[in-house]
């Protein structure tokens, strides 16, 4: 019974539009003592979450007890980039003011729930999307659904880098796919390396969130250093420079106008900020930190 169940789970993947699929195991996640590493030196700037989370990100088990099977799947967003009737930007992983895609793709994941539940109906799931603690790019390297970037981005061959990536972690023990790690790599090209702004990518696969401007418009809860709005290109949430270099992904130079005006958020109160945004990614950085980052971008911080 089970390898059709792998397969049902697979063709739904394909259904509800998830570009790739694959089932791994819970074992520990390649690349966990390079982890480490990162973390002890100091790279992940201020996210103590991600320090706190070690314990659970080496074992699966701890997210989700007697868990067998990590199901891996990427889902593609937009490659138009969000933009200002007055031509600021954002990353393209935001989708302006659609819905946050944490809540989307937990909803979408649940088809492929249910056809856990009735094949193996004592077996208990967890949809995660990237904000429980479980390295997720390593694991979907291991189930085989694409590489990692120079830049440290899941790859999916054939669709590239612009894509969320969602885990659902069960009890059931489904067979791990036969596909092998894929190990297209990035070869000799290092066009990331060279793209990012603030030099955050100093190396190969090493990144410095301290000088990162995703981090930086985020995640940080500091003011932006002085010597970032020059750097940011008009981009006020999140930054794509080491994507948008990257061969693999294509159709990048659209914007779609689909948020408020720089002057009308200037201007929102709390509770505007919160009827317009507050289903977005935006709503967790708050209407200061996103007034705060606009002002850099326009050279005024």
């Amino acid at each position: 019974m089970s390898s059709s169940v792998e397969k049902r789970i697979k063709e739904e993947a394909q259904r509800l539009g998830f570009s790739a699929c694959g089932i791994t195991t819970p074992d520990p996640a390649p690349f966990f003592d390079e982890f480490l590493s990162w973390i002890k030196d100091g790279r992940h700037a201020d996210m103590d979450w991600l320090e706190r989370g070690v314990t659970a990100r080496a074992d699966p088990s701890r997210l989700l007890k007697g868990c067998k099977s990590i199901i891996c799947l990427a889902y593609p967003y937009s490659t138009q980039k969000p933009a200002t009737p007055d031509g600021f930007t954002t990353a393209r992983f935001t989708e302006g003011l659609t819905e946050d895609y944490h809540s989307r793709l937990k909803r979408l994941a649940s088809p492929i729930v249910n056809i856990i539940q009735k094949a193996f109906p004592e077996s208990k799931s967890r949809v995660c999307v990237d904000s429980a603690p479980l390295l997720e790019r390593p694991y979907a390297l291991k189930a085989g659904i694409g590489f990692i970037g120079k830049n440290n981005m899941l790859i999916v061959p054939g669709h590239g880098s612009f894509c969320y990536l969602v885990e659902v972690l069960t009890t059931a023990p489904l067979e791990a796919g036969t596909e092998k790690a894929v190990h297209e790599g990035c070869g000799d090209c290092d066009q990331c390396l060279k793209a990012c702004p603030t030099g955050a990518l100093s190396a190969p696969f090493l990144l410095d969130s301290r000088h990162c401007l995703s981090y930086l418009t985020i995640e940080s809860r500091n003011p932006l250093p002085p010597s970032a709005g020059q750097k940011m290109n008009r981009c006020f949430f999140g930054c794509d420079a080491c994507q948008e270099a990257c061969p693999r992904n294509r159709d990048i130079t659209q914007t779609r106008v689909c948020l408020p005006s720089i002057q009308e958020i200037l201007k929102m109160e709390e509770q505007e900020f919160r009827s317009r945004f507050q289903k977005t990614v935006f709503w967790r950085t708050g209407v200061e930190k996103l007034k705060s980052n606009i002002l850099a971008a326009m050279g005024m911080e």
